[in-house]
């Protein structure tokens, strides 16, 4: 039940996510003119819908997007000279404009997208986008000065029974033949909180794990509390090879690929977490960090879609960092809400849920931002470019040239289209077959 309700939330956030996108589009639109005609959320056939003024709001079947419909966003054949079409290519764009054209009313080519001046194109266009980046920061700033956000504490989330060698596998598990952990030959639990380790108070997860780094193979007495109950014990850290990890998390490599160790004191125990709140000045700098990481992403999606391929057809294991699609998105949402491991109540199931949809959020307004039609980058290119025509005639007194006639890049947005439809059903069947799993 808790998995379902998981599901449940992010798909409303979901559908919140794409409803306040468009109204980014609308509201723009409106003050500067523009008839906005269609405002729905979802694709496919019309599940409800009600007129309201010049606009018809609707819900539709399928909850994988949604549209405004601006009356002009073409220009009409007239406004482009009456181009005649010679190819293929030619006739798709004029029909693009037929219909677009079809949509203005007698006497209201005045109130057409395609009549305002470049920056108000701009405005309407990246009104989209920008909501979603706000909506983002939003959810951070709750999570972040809300809830907190997640550092390591000082109780401890599970304790290894065994030392095993820094180039084992992530899935390794205990043997006969491997030596009995420290921390488990001193009785340490999982839940145990460490207060005191060799006459050190310890204030964080830190300064434990730089302490026992630096012990070496001596004995030193532990203090820790249980149950509400002081108790005190003695372990002997064991030195052994461990990864050495850089400042950002990464594990750092040697110049042959294999990972730097380094001989250092070792327990066996791992970190619990605790939502620690933040400064309200750090919501920037987590959202640009986020944005910056996003497009490093989007920057790289054709290499990772080879990858995600290449998963699919089960001849390479799946990128554990690689993109999701609605699918696993789905997934992650019902196993943050049905997650059991301790220290991981309400808040920050609810927290993991907020940043989920923060994280949604932050690649919408990034992968809209890529300047191909269907995109709303595609139309802000469009308007950029229209602009620079304008200032350049300007600055050269030359006459002021007409709109950009984004009815051209029709066919290329029909290319897009398919692409991203492709790219949508693979990573479904990939999220089915392969999923990544925060666990």
């Amino acid at each position: 039940m808790a998995y379902l309700v998981g599901v449940l939330v992010m798909l409303v956030g979901v559908l919140v996510s794409i409803a306040l996108h468009e109204v980014g589009h609308m509201v723009p639109a409106r003050r500067f003119g523009v008839r906005v005609s269609h405002y729905f959320v979802g694709f496919g056939p019309t599940v409800w819908s009600r007129t309201r003024g010049e606009t018809e709001y609707g819900i539709k079947a399928i909850p994988l997007g949604g549209y405004v419909r601006l009356v002009g966003m073409y220009p009409t054949a007239a406004a482009m000279g009456n181009p005649e079409p010679r190819t293929a290519f030619g006739r798709i764009a004029a029909q693009a404009r037929e219909v677009s054209a079809e949509e203005i009313r007698p006497g209201e080519d005045h109130r057409a997208f395609y009549r305002l001046s470049a920056p108000k194109k701009l405005v309407v266009m990246l009104g989209g986008p920008v909501m979603n980046l706000v909506i983002a920061a939003v959810l951070l700033a709750v999570v972040m000065v809300g809830f907190g956000s997640p550092v390591a504490s000082t109780t401890l989330a599970s304790v290894s029974q065994c030392v095993l060698p820094a180039s084992a596998a992530a899935s390794a598990t205990c043997t006969s033949t491997d030596p009995l952990a420290p921390a488990a030959a001193a009785g340490l639990l999982p839940g145990d909180r460490i207060t005191s380790y060799d006459g050190h108070e310890i204030t964080s997860w830190a300064q434990l794990s730089e302490l026992i780094r630096t012990t070496g193979a001596r004995e030193v007495q532990v203090v820790l509390e249980r149950d509400g109950k002081q108790v005190t014990s003695s372990v002997s850290p064991v030195v052994a090879d461990r990864p050495v990890y850089a400042a950002d998390g990464s594990q750092q490599l040697a110049a042959d690929g294999t990972p730097v160790t380094q001989s250092v004191g070792f327990l066996g125990i791992s970190p619990g977490t605790v939502l620690e709140r933040q400064s309200l000045a750090q919501v920037p700098v987590v959202t640009g960090s986020a944005v910056w990481q996003t497009m490093k992403v989007v920057a790289t999606l054709p290499a990772r879609v080879v990858d995600i391929a290449k998963a699919a057809a089960g001849t390479e294991p799946r990128d554990g960092t690689g993109v999701i699609g609605i699918v696993g998105i789905g997934r992650f949402a019902g196993e943050i809400a049905s997650e059991q491991a301790t220290g991981y109540g309400m808040g920050e199931r609810v927290a993991s849920l907020l940043s989920l949809i923060a994280s949604l959020n932050i690649a919408l307004f990034v992968f809209n931002l890529i300047p191909l039609l269907p995109l709303d980058g595609g139309h802000v290119f469009g308007a950029l470019w229209e602009g620079g025509r304008r200032q350049i005639a300007r600055l050269r007194g030359l006459p002021r040239p007409g709109p950009f006639d984004t009815a051209r890049l029709v066919p290329l947005a029909y290319g897009v289209f398919v692409l991203l439809a492709g790219l949508g059903v693979l990573l479904i069947y990939a999220d089915i077959v392969h999923p990544i799993s925060l666990g």
